[in-house]
């Protein structure tokens, strides 16, 4: 009995105050060169494959990876205009925006084999600056979110956890949703959209970047069918993952780009330019005394001169 309600106080203190969590990050240190160990088969066996692969296969797969590169290098230069024309507008709009995020590259070490929990575990850690929340992408689209750290590994929460949703938007027309994961092999769900919502087959979901975890324009997803089912208040909308869950060895840890604030690039105002332009023969004729003034302050120089008026014609009053 004692025992029971020893194992439900700990349970309780570490679902609900996070009180072990000091200790998860301890043990997980600890248990991190054995799952590097186990993991050296694997690896030897990918260096082995690679190794003996034959000839003609590497020069058909140089050639491609060649024509992929020209392509992705034309399509980069275009990208690059645009976001040189969307800072320009933005300095316009006096606009604050960030410059293009940075990744840093991991290795999956181990996979959670429990069919209620969608994991994994990477190779990095405290120690290369990962941190609680960090959005984890693949060469394809988005995998999921940095969960749990500790000095030499992390724990990443995968989009197919049913713990797990995400902030997406429509490529197509900019539609908000929210996409929720529903477990192993299963494809992900987008929630809360009425039979009148404009969605279709094939449509790309990329983040909206709403709540400040994943920047904008990651893919996603792509909608893979779209029901309606009568009695129910919402659409059933299935979307198949866009990065490739199941199968990547190397993922990609994002690291936001450097928030720079502008100034409003305004032209100046008509009646600014006519003060500007009525100061500006004045100065010539002013005293030394009045030369301590800037040529700017134009409602100081009245201020300044007005006393010196009235002087002048209570001298001219004491003459008469």
């Amino acid at each position: 009995m004692l025992a029971l309600l020893a194992s439900l106080a700990l349970f309780f203190l570490d679902s609900r105050l996070d009180y072990f969590k000091p200790v998860r990050s301890a043990l997980s240190t600890l248990v991190y060169p054995i799952q590097a160990t186990a993991s050296l088969p694997t690896n030897f066996a990918d260096w082995m494959g690679d190794f003996f692969q034959d000839r003609e296969q590497l020069q058909e797969q140089i050639t491609v990876m060649s024509a992929t590169n020209k392509l992705q290098s034309i399509r980069l230069q275009k990208m690059q205009a645009l976001e040189r024309e969307n800072m320009r507008l933005r300095e316009l709009l006096g606009s604050s925006f960030r410059l293009q995020e940075r990744v840093q590259v991991a290795e999956l070490l181990t996979v959670d084999l429990d069919p209620f929990s969608q994991q994994v575990i990477i190779d990095k850690g405290n120690n290369y600056g990962v941190y609680v929340g960090q959005p984890v992408l693949d060469a394809h689209g988005v995998m999921g979110q940095v969960t749990e750290t500790s000095h030499l590994s992390s724990r990443v929460v995968l989009l197919t956890d049913p713990s797990h949703s995400i902030p997406v938007q429509i490529n197509r027309n900019g539609l908000r949703a929210v996409v929720t994961g529903r477990g192993l092999g299963e494809e992900l769900q987008m929630d809360f959209l009425p039979h009148n919502a404009d969605v279709r087959k094939g449509d790309l979901l990329v983040t909206s970047g709403l709540g400040g975890r994943f920047p904008v324009g990651y893919p996603v997803g792509k909608v893979v069918s779209v029901d309606f089912p009568q009695g129910k208040a919402f659409a059933d909308i299935k979307v198949e993952p866009a990065a490739n869950l199941s199968t990547s060895r190397e993922v990609m840890l994002v690291l936001p780009g450097e928030k720079i604030h502008t100034e409003p690039l305004l032209a100046p105002t008509p009646a600014a330019s006519e003060a500007q332009a009525t100061a500006e023969p004045t100065v010539p004729a002013m005293s030394a005394e009045q030369e301590t003034v800037t040529p700017a302050a134009s409602s100081a120089e009245t201020t300044v001169t007005a006393p010196q008026t009235q002087t002048e014609e209570a001298a001219d009053g004491d003459k008469r």
